[in-house]
């Protein structure tokens, strides 16, 4: 090595060192005070609060969170807004970024699963879900909340079940397509709609809801949830954050609203 090589480095260490001395955030200690931005699907808000609060006290790191309708969030990061973990209520949206080149494939796993159910006020009488269940006579001149169908995980299951069982065609008219899940969950806790179409986990989250059916499992395709890591991510934390979420400590507070944990 030339002395003015040996020269340069001895003078860039030194630069460094007194940068340290200073008391500059260098490294990882800066890096990590960078929150983990998730986007997760709405259904998700109860038991995903409470995963963040669990990782906030065990890690020391943030996480900040934006609820919507998977479809929206996985069209805001296709335009891209500046998320760093996506979790979708459903493969398809999950699968439209991946194809798209917008999650790291190595980060992607199938988290949790769900059920679909029918609810009502509470009061409401039991609904026998079988096929061709008179669902238009129970509605009367009310309508039916349930996400929007042609987009949102929970509506396009909950049109699905329907078509299944023989039902959509009397009911296709009496639908209030909501934005997203706990939107619809929310016309029916405030009696704007008499019965709603919704997950297990939201009706558990609303006290002003009861359940009156559950739609079998074989009338929708499963409901899971994938878990990914976006590809413009370059936050040091999101994989532990992944990690977490997928961790023992996380599975019992999403058992504890109703999910089901995929492993």
């Amino acid at each position: 090595m030339s002395l003015d090589r040996r020269t340069l480095l001895k003078s860039l260490g030194a630069a460094f060192g007194a940068l340290w001395l200073a008391g500059l955030p260098l490294g990882n200690d800066a890096l990590a005070a960078e929150k983990v931005t998730v986007f997760a699907a709405a259904s998700l808000k109860n038991a995903l609060d409470a995963v963040n609060t669990q990782w906030q006290k065990q890690s020391g790191n943030e996480a900040t969170v934006s609820y919507a309708a998977s479809s929206a969030l996985a069209k805001q990061i296709e335009s891209g807004a500046p998320a760093d973990v996506f979790i979708s209520a459903d493969l398809a949206w999950m699968d439209y970024l991946a194809k798209n080149k917008l999650i790291k494939d190595e980060t992607r796993a199938n988290l949790l699963g769900n059920r679909l159910v029918l609810i009502a006020g509470q009061g409401a009488a039991d609904v026998d879900i079988t096929p061709s269940f008179d669902l238009a006579a129970l509605l009367g001149d009310g309508r039916l909340a349930m996400g929007a169908v042609d987009s949102v995980p929970a509506g396009k299951y909950g049109k699905a079940a329907l078509e299944k069982l023989g039902v959509w065609p009397s009911v296709e008219t009496k639908i209030a397509g909501a934005e997203n899940v706990r939107a619809a969950l929310l016309l029916v806790s405030k009696g704007e709609a008499p019965y709603g179409i919704v997950y297990q986990t939201d009706a558990i989250a609303d006290p002003g809801v009861k359940v009156v059916g559950t739609f079998p499992e074989d009338s929708h395709s499963p409901i899971v949830y994938p878990i990914g890591i976006t590809a413009d991510s370059n936050n040091p934390d999101a994989d532990a954050y992944v990690d977490f979420v997928k961790s023992d400590d996380a599975a019992a507070l999403f058992k504890a609203q109703g999910f089901t944990v995929l492993k």
